[in-house]
Protein backbone atom coordinates (compact mmCIF):
# COMPACT_ATOMS: atom_id res chain seq x y z
CA UNK A 1 0.00 0.00 0.00
CA UNK A 2 2.40 2.33 1.15
CA UNK A 3 4.48 1.49 -2.81
CA UNK A 4 0.77 3.01 -4.38
CA UNK A 5 1.36 5.95 -2.35
CA UNK A 6 4.91 6.88 -3.34
CA UNK A 7 3.97 6.41 -6.93
CA UNK A 8 0.62 8.53 -6.75
CA UNK A 9 2.64 11.06 -4.78
CA UNK A 10 5.59 11.01 -7.96
CA UNK A 11 3.41 10.78 -10.28
CA UNK A 12 1.14 14.00 -8.89
CA UNK A 13 4.50 16.36 -8.41
CA UNK A 14 5.73 14.89 -11.80
CA UNK A 15 2.53 16.58 -13.61
CA UNK A 16 2.83 19.83 -11.30
CA UNK A 17 6.55 20.19 -11.90
CA UNK A 18 5.56 20.42 -15.86
CA UNK A 19 3.09 22.49 -15.70
CA UNK A 20 5.06 25.08 -14.42
CA UNK A 21 7.87 24.39 -16.23
CA UNK A 22 5.30 24.91 -19.22
CA UNK A 23 4.00 28.25 -17.92
CA UNK A 24 7.38 29.33 -17.35
CA UNK A 25 8.49 29.03 -21.12
CA UNK A 26 5.04 30.57 -22.61
CA UNK A 27 4.96 33.72 -19.42
CA UNK A 28 8.69 34.48 -20.48
CA UNK A 29 9.03 38.04 -21.76
CA UNK A 30 9.61 37.42 -26.01
CA UNK A 31 12.39 40.02 -27.55
CA UNK A 32 11.51 42.72 -29.76
CA UNK A 33 12.38 40.48 -32.49
CA UNK A 34 10.35 37.41 -31.97
CA UNK A 35 7.27 40.12 -31.70
CA UNK A 36 8.05 41.62 -34.91
CA UNK A 37 8.46 37.54 -36.54
CA UNK A 38 5.03 36.90 -34.46
CA UNK A 39 2.62 40.17 -35.91
CA UNK A 40 4.88 39.76 -39.41
CA UNK A 41 4.12 36.72 -40.35
CA UNK A 42 3.67 36.26 -43.92
CA UNK A 43 -0.72 34.63 -44.50
CA UNK A 44 -1.04 31.82 -46.41
CA UNK A 45 -1.86 32.16 -49.74
CA UNK A 46 -3.22 30.73 -53.45
CA UNK A 47 -4.06 31.34 -56.43
CA UNK A 48 -6.04 29.14 -59.14
CA UNK A 49 -8.95 29.59 -60.10
CA UNK A 50 -12.42 30.60 -58.77
CA UNK A 51 -16.33 30.00 -60.24
CA UNK A 52 -19.31 31.24 -59.16
CA UNK A 53 -22.64 28.68 -57.92
CA UNK A 54 -26.45 29.17 -57.39
CA UNK A 55 -29.41 27.63 -56.62
CA UNK A 56 -30.23 27.28 -59.63
CA UNK A 57 -26.86 25.92 -60.99
CA UNK A 58 -27.35 21.93 -61.06
CA UNK A 59 -26.63 19.81 -58.48
CA UNK A 60 -26.81 22.30 -55.64
CA UNK A 61 -28.31 21.08 -52.88
CA UNK A 62 -30.69 23.39 -50.35
CA UNK A 63 -28.19 23.02 -47.28
CA UNK A 64 -24.46 23.44 -47.50
CA UNK A 65 -21.87 21.03 -46.26
CA UNK A 66 -21.91 22.30 -43.36
CA UNK A 67 -25.97 22.02 -42.71
CA UNK A 68 -26.89 26.04 -43.33
CA UNK A 69 -29.45 26.52 -45.93
CA UNK A 70 -28.01 27.46 -49.32
CA UNK A 71 -27.89 31.68 -49.46
CA UNK A 72 -27.17 33.32 -53.54
CA UNK A 73 -27.36 36.70 -51.20
CA UNK A 74 -24.67 35.75 -48.78
CA UNK A 75 -21.01 36.20 -48.55
CA UNK A 76 -20.06 32.69 -48.40
CA UNK A 77 -17.90 30.06 -50.66
CA UNK A 78 -17.10 26.74 -51.00
CA UNK A 79 -13.64 25.54 -50.55
CA UNK A 80 -11.54 22.48 -49.46
CA UNK A 81 -9.14 21.96 -47.23
CA UNK A 82 -9.98 24.68 -44.58
CA UNK A 83 -11.81 24.83 -41.58
CA UNK A 84 -16.34 25.48 -41.95
CA UNK A 85 -16.42 29.66 -40.56
CA UNK A 86 -12.67 30.26 -42.01
CA UNK A 87 -12.58 34.02 -43.52
CA UNK A 88 -10.77 34.11 -46.53
CA UNK A 89 -9.98 37.22 -48.62
CA UNK A 90 -9.94 36.66 -52.34
CA UNK A 91 -8.77 39.04 -54.65
CA UNK A 92 -9.55 38.85 -58.62
CA UNK A 93 -5.82 39.20 -60.06
CA UNK A 94 -6.78 40.56 -63.17
CA UNK A 95 -8.47 44.00 -61.66
CA UNK A 96 -7.62 44.04 -57.97
CA UNK A 97 -11.05 43.85 -56.51
CA UNK A 98 -11.13 42.00 -53.04
CA UNK A 99 -14.05 40.44 -50.67
CA UNK A 100 -13.76 38.73 -47.40
CA UNK A 101 -15.99 35.44 -47.45
CA UNK A 102 -16.59 32.66 -44.78
CA UNK A 103 -16.25 28.69 -46.01
CA UNK A 104 -19.46 26.75 -45.23
CA UNK A 105 -19.29 24.57 -48.20
CA UNK A 106 -16.90 22.19 -49.82
CA UNK A 107 -15.91 22.71 -52.86
CA UNK A 108 -15.25 22.41 -55.75
CA UNK A 109 -16.34 19.51 -57.41
CA UNK A 110 -12.60 17.31 -57.18
CA UNK A 111 -12.48 17.05 -61.66
CA UNK A 112 -12.84 21.02 -61.10
CA UNK A 113 -10.83 20.93 -58.24
CA UNK A 114 -7.94 18.67 -60.13
CA UNK A 115 -7.91 21.44 -62.80
CA UNK A 116 -6.80 24.50 -60.71
CA UNK A 117 -10.30 25.32 -59.49
CA UNK A 118 -9.21 25.96 -55.78
CA UNK A 119 -12.82 27.91 -54.49
CA UNK A 120 -16.35 28.29 -55.72
CA UNK A 121 -18.06 31.74 -54.92
CA UNK A 122 -21.99 32.18 -53.75
CA UNK A 123 -23.08 34.52 -56.64
CA UNK A 124 -23.18 37.32 -54.54
CA UNK A 125 -19.86 37.20 -53.64
CA UNK A 126 -18.25 36.67 -57.32
CA UNK A 127 -20.68 39.66 -58.45
CA UNK A 128 -18.90 42.00 -56.26
CA UNK A 129 -15.38 41.41 -57.87
CA UNK A 130 -15.87 39.85 -61.56
CA UNK A 131 -19.22 40.29 -63.65
CA UNK A 132 -21.32 37.13 -63.22
CA UNK A 133 -20.90 36.65 -67.30
CA UNK A 134 -17.04 36.26 -66.68
CA UNK A 135 -17.76 32.34 -65.30
CA UNK A 136 -14.49 31.87 -64.34
CA UNK A 137 -11.75 34.09 -62.84
CA UNK A 138 -7.96 33.97 -61.82
CA UNK A 139 -7.38 35.04 -57.87
CA UNK A 140 -5.67 34.78 -54.88
CA UNK A 141 -6.86 33.34 -51.77
CA UNK A 142 -5.69 34.73 -48.46
CA UNK A 143 -6.54 32.68 -44.99
CA UNK A 144 -7.62 35.41 -42.85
Amino acid sequence: MRKHHHLILLTFLTFVGGMFTHAKLYARPHTEAEAVTRTTAPRKTKRGDASWYSRRSPGIRKHTANMEIFDDNAMTAAMWGVPFHQRVRVTNLENGKSIVVRVNDRGPHKRYFRRGRIIDLSKKAFSEISGLKEGLIKVEIELL
